[in-house]
């Protein structure tokens, strides 16, 4: 794929903050389809290290409020100084599942690797993240799934990295489909497999990061081959 807004940034910088299969180019091809207004306020939910807020904030001129468990804020907000965004993203450290903010308070949110950790029961979506997002509002998520369920026993090439509470969140496209088609708060208008597997995948394990080194591993084993990447797009009712 052709990843030109995100190969505009500086790749030392990427690598340096990347958690993961590069999460910045998960965004770019979530939205491709994906119009936003200047004045939209949109939570980036799971934003890691806050690379996909600064894509935002950057391509969309949106403003952004970057939420995280496990991230400083502090951190973050340094980061987002040295992009010279930091007017445009509010960094919070947040739990997704008590989320800290008033209902139809977004007009989109997004979450890149990151959903997956805390969306898989049915009643997440109902419950949790729609209540905060205004009426025809989009939600926009991107994760690691697999390309078939698995049915008795996971590979070996899998389990040489991923143990299987590791992997108990990594699902099909239809595995979510099933889940999310049992919203009343949404409707659901795309679940697809996306392009830009390898490429995001190649630039995380390329990177001196341990955790990188540590998935080679069971991707030179071949487990590359059972998994994709998967984005979902929805509007609020």
């Amino acid at each position: 794929m052709n990843f030109y807004k995100t190969n505009k940034y500086d790749p030392n910088f990427v690598k340096e903050n990347l958690m993961g299969p590069n999460g910045v180019k998960m965004l770019e091809e979530l939205t491709y389809s994906i119009e936003f207004d200047k004045d939209s306020r949109v939570l980036d939910l799971g934003c890691g290290k806050g690379l996909t807020s600064i894509f935002l904030a950057k391509e969309f001129g949106v403003q952004v409020f970057a939420t995280d468990l496990w991230i400083n804020p502090t951190e973050n907000f340094n980061r987002f100084k040295l992009v010279d965004v930091e007017n445009q993203i509010i960094p919070i450290h947040g739990d997704a599942l008590e989320l800290p903010y008033p209902d139809e308070y977004f007009d989109a949110v997004i979450s890149v690797d990151s959903y997956h950790f805390f969306g898989t029961k049915a009643d997440y979506m109902d419950e949790k993240l729609a209540p905060h997002v205004k009426s025809g509002g989009i939600i926009g998520i991107a994760i690691p799934g697999l390309k078939e369920e698995f049915n008795d026993e996971i590979p070996q090439e899998m389990l040489k990295c991923w143990t299987p509470q590791d992997l108990s969140t990594i699902h099909s496209c239809q595995w979510w489909r099933e889940v999310l088609s049992k919203s009343e708060k949404i409707k659901i208008e795309s679940i697809e497999e996306m392009d830009g597997y390898n490429e995001c995948w190649n630039d995380w394990l390329s990177t001196d990061n341990p955790y990188a080194k540590k998935d080679c591993v069971a991707m030179e084993a071949g487990a590359y081959k059972y998994m994709n990447h998967i984005s979902i797009k929805a509007r609020k009712n």
